[in-house]
């Protein structure tokens, strides 16, 4: 009985996954309980009190919340771009709603927040200690090496160095990438620095993925993606997946869901570290290279793609590149 019960639980998680993954691609859109429900095959009269029973909120709630963090990140993001193009690019419907949103959730206006932000100290405004920390975090000191163009591949390529609180070196590459399919499990809540977390959700995925012949190293793929701001949103509602690629026809169940990673034009930095300087490794692409690249993040998600497995290391450093959606400013 209890092993039906899980598995019926995994599957109303399951349908959750991917209303959160529509949700998440077509934020700009009208999204109606009834569209939303057909998603997760569930009736209206029901979806909507089993989305807050497994969630924790409504599903009204959980919309404006996305709309309104992704609206934040953005105002930071993209400071040439005015607050209503940012409004409209998130699915408010006017500049005058998306106000009233962004005052309920921050307690200031969007333009004293972008202001915030980029005075980088904290100061004209007063901004949760959360926030002050990642200010503060993306004044570090960096040292961009060099800039050149890949003879072979015609991609672009910086080196960089992160000179304070560690040394770090990366080598950043823009180029084409192809569209894949991965299968992933979903955790919600904190993940920062929980080696442990992160090996269970990949044994569980790896325990699923062996017995379907799905595992074909080099070949596959072990990413994990995230979906939220951790600067931004509360870390109990961060969203983690991590995910193995598949072939697209692939058939998946219970708790394992299957996502579409698309095409399109993207930025690798590839670092060699140990595992408490994944969040150094972040502020040198977003806090170093970004701001000096000519580039500003593009739509979709980012993620991490390992190439080693750090216990066979023998410094037991971890390799892998932070890989974010990229155009130009």
């Amino acid at each position: 009985m209890k092993s039906n019960n899980k598995q019926l639980r995994n599957e109303y998680i399951s349908r959750i996954n991917r209303v959160q993954d529509y949700i998440e691609v077509n934020l700009e859109n009208e999204l109606t309980l009834e569209t939303l429900a057909s998603v997760a095959h569930f009736s209206p009269f029901h979806f909507h009190r089993i989305y807050k029973a497994l969630t924790g909120e409504t599903l009204n709630q959980y919309i404006q919340r996305i709309r309104v963090e992704l609206a934040a990140t953005r105002l930071i993001q993209r400071p040439d771009d005015s607050i209503t193009v940012i409004a409209l690019d998130c699915g408010f419907s006017g500049s005058a709603s998306f106000a009233r949103s962004f005052k309920e959730f921050y307690g200031m206006s969007a333009s004293e927040w972008r202001d915030a932000w980029s005075e980088a100290d904290g100061k004209k405004m007063k901004i949760e200690s959360k926030y002050r920390k990642h200010l503060s975090n993306i004044r570090k000191e960096f040292k961009a090496i060099s800039f050149y163009i890949d003879n072979e591949t015609k991609n672009q390529v910086w080196r960089l160095a992160m000179t304070k609180p560690k040394e770090l070196e990366t080598k950043v590459e823009v180029k084409e990438m192809s569209e894949f399919t991965v299968a992933y499990i979903r955790h919600i809540g904190p993940y920062a620095g929980d080696e442990a977390l992160f090996a269970t959700l990949f044994g569980r995925l790896m325990k699923w993925a062996g017995p379907r012949n799905l595992l074909n190293f080099p070949e596959t793929k072990c990413i994990s993606i995230y979906h939220d701001n951790p600067s931004i949103t509360d870390d109990n509602k961060l969203r983690l997946d991590v995910c193995i690629s598949v072939p697209p026809e692939t058939q998946v169940d219970g708790e394992v869901c299957k996502a579409t990673i698309p095409a399109g034009k993207y930025a690798l930095a590839r670092f060699e570290i140990l595992a408490d300087q994944y969040g150094d490794a972040w502020s040198t692409v977003y806090g170093g290279w970004l701001p000096e690249s000519g580039y500003q993040p593009g739509d979709g998600v980012c993620y991490e793609l390992y190439h080693n497995n750090p216990e066979e290391h023998p410094e037991n450093k971890h390799i892998f590149d932070i890989v974010i959606p990229v155009k130009p400013m």
